[in-house]
Parts: C-alpha cells; sequence; structure tokens
C-alpha cells in the first residue's frame, strides 16, 4: 500500500464506518481489485482527505451530485455517513432543494424519498 491508500482507507472508515468498508473489502475480488484501489486512492485519500472543506460539508456535495445525476444507489449509503460527518438532516433537505432547482423536481423528489427511508431505518436501529 501507499500513502494514499493508508490514508483513503483510514478516511473511508471514519466517514462510512468499519462495518461499511469491512463488508466492501470482504466482498472484493481480483476483477474489481484495482476499480477498489482507485475509489480508496481517488475520493478517499485525495478528495476526502482534504481538509480544504469539512467533510460535512463534502456530505452535502457528495448527496447533491450523486442525486443530481441520478445515481441514486449510493445516496443511503452517504445518508448513514452524516452520522459521522456532522451534515444534518436540515443540510442534507437543503442540498436536495438545491438540486430540485438547478438539476429537477424528480431527482429531488427521488432522492428526498430514499433518504426519509434511510433515516426511519436508522432511527429503528438506536
Amino acid at each position: 500500500m501507499n500513502d494514499k491508500t493508508d490514508i483513503g482507507m483510514k478516511v473511508r472508515r471514519e466517514v462510512l464506518g468499519d462495518a461499511h468498508v469491512d463488508r466492501a473489502e470482504a466482498n472484493k475480488t481480483d476483477f474489481d481489485q484495482p476499480f477498489q484501489g482507485l475509489i480508496t486512492e481517488a475520493a478517499w485519500g485525495t478528495v476526502w482527505a482534504s481538509d480544504a472543506i469539512s467533510r460535512r460539508e463534502r456530505s452535502m456535495l457528495t448527496l447533491a451530485l450523486l442525486a443530481a445525476t441520478g445515481n441514486f444507489s449510493e445516496i443511503p449509503m452517504h445518508i448513514r455517513a452524516t452520522a459521522r460527518t456532522g451534515a444534518t438532516k436540515q443540510d442534507v433537505i437543503e442540498a436536495f432543494q438545491h438540486v430540485a432547482i438547478y438539476a429537477g423536481v424528480p431527482k429531488a423528489n427521488h432522492a428526498i424519498a430514499l433518504a426519509k427511508a434511510t433515516y426511519a431505518e436508522m432511527e429503528e436501529t438506536q
């Protein structure tokens, strides 16, 4: 491993939690190992590791971008991560309101539905 991988794995665990990362690592195969290495180094070891903006702000940006681009499958994971990044429910709804205005109401509506379901699930497990 290199510094970016080590830093990326540390940040990934801090943001997503050990259970999520352990599951992802356990499911890694020779086929997707290069991709997993790429996201660990680039997304987590470079972008998320930067202290130029807070993790709260990164959560809001990430959720808005996922919704705006229609990449809904990762929204629940990033909603769960808000428990560690400090982004509040109010922060998340504000981000999705921006999505509604700049990228479309249907995308924001779907993202909000996913967020509501994920928050409800999180509250059930507390």
